[in-house]
């Protein structure tokens, strides 16, 4: 049987129409049933902590379960490649952190492409980090650090979660920004990281705040400077690395993002709710505890933090050679 080309184009544009009022009835029913969100670190950390505070406060205003489900491994990619590979229906949620602006400038050999096939929902916090050494290190400032690390070159290590981590990256940063010559040690994650420094192991660490924070009070480390443009809320009297070094920033960030082609109607009631969560005082009291500072906005303004962040990070891979095995 076959059809005038004008009946084909008007069945064909009836079926276009009739697919997309379709589209708009579920995306405006969202949700009807658990969605997850899926964290690519371990349970317990700071990534994982902010995922289930947002998770907790979606359920809660919309009555349906957002369960977190930590896929650990690959700096987060796995958890990103499943994410990229979910039907794009507002029930695969990806926490979204600075390692995945490092990892789109790092590897080449991915499944996907974060940029292209994540879309950006909220950005919900910056994240700061924590210049900290042994208290019994001669440097008791940062320009005390400077100028011992001027003076000394190649002998004083730095530790990391790892090469190619947001901690081996914002010191590496500090290296390119400065011309000293600090030596890395990665270690397999923060913590033993932290562990080392305070057993005198290595001499300084760009540790997360949420890692050190309880190190710091208790005397265990001394915090030098922070990361970020502003002074910290819990480490007040601790300067920033800009205050000595002009233009040093690396603060991480922490939001959610879901699959490419996603309903629109879907992410602006996601970025609605978590807007409204952020400005919740228990909400930001958490954040602030956990080193952060609490952001919020567009899906497109937390687009353009992760093209900024992907395109910072690619300078300081080509400045230090870091590669992944």
């Amino acid at each position: 049987m076959q059809f005038p080309r004008r009946s084909f184009l008007h069945m064909a544009l009836g079926a276009s129409a009739l697919s997309a009022v379709s589209r708009i009835g579920w995306a405006q029913n969202y949700p009807t049933r658990p969605a997850k969100i899926l964290v690519g670190f371990p349970a317990g950390g700071a990534t994982d902590i902010q995922a289930r505070l947002m998770g907790q406060w979606l359920s809660d205003r919309l009555g349906q379960p957002y369960v977190v489900e930590n896929r650990a491994g690959a700096s987060g990619n796995i958890a990103t490649d499943a994410v990229a590979k979910a039907p794009p229906d507002g029930y695969t949620l990806l926490q979204i952190v600075t390692p995945h602006a490092i990892n789109a400038a790092l590897f080449t050999n991915l499944n996907f492409d974060f940029i292209r096939d994540i879309t950006p929902v909220i950005c919900a916090a910056r994240l700061a980090y924590v210049v900290v050494v042994n208290p019994s290190f001669p440097a008791k400032t940062m320009p005390e650090l400077i100028a011992y690390a001027r003076a000394n070159p190649g002998k004083i290590n730095y530790g990391s979660a790892g090469q190619g981590t947001p901690q081996n990256f914002t010191c590496e940063l500090f290296k390119m920004m400065t011309g000293l010559n600090l030596v890395h040690v990665p270690y397999k994650g923060g913590a033993p990281a932290v562990a080392d420094l305070i057993a005198g192991h290595v001499q300084v660490v760009f540790a997360p705040v949420s890692e050190s924070i309880q190190h710091i009070k208790s005397g265990k480390l001394r915090a030098l400077a922070a990361t970020t443009t502003s002074r910290l809320n819990v480490l007040p009297d601790v300067p920033t690395v800009g205050e000595f070094v002009p233009g040093y920033e690396a603060s991480g960030f922490a939001g959610i993002g879901v699959p490419k082609n996603t309903p629109v109607e879907i992410i602006n009631m996601l970025n609605k709710e978590l807007n409204l969560g952020l400005a919740d005082s228990k909400v930001q009291t958490r954040i602030t505890d956990l080193g952060g500072t609490v952001l919020g906005g567009t899906p497109a303004e937390f687009g353009t933090i992760l093209s900024e962040a992907t395109e910072k990070w690619a300078k300081v891979i080509k400045f230090a050679g870091i590669k992944v095995e």
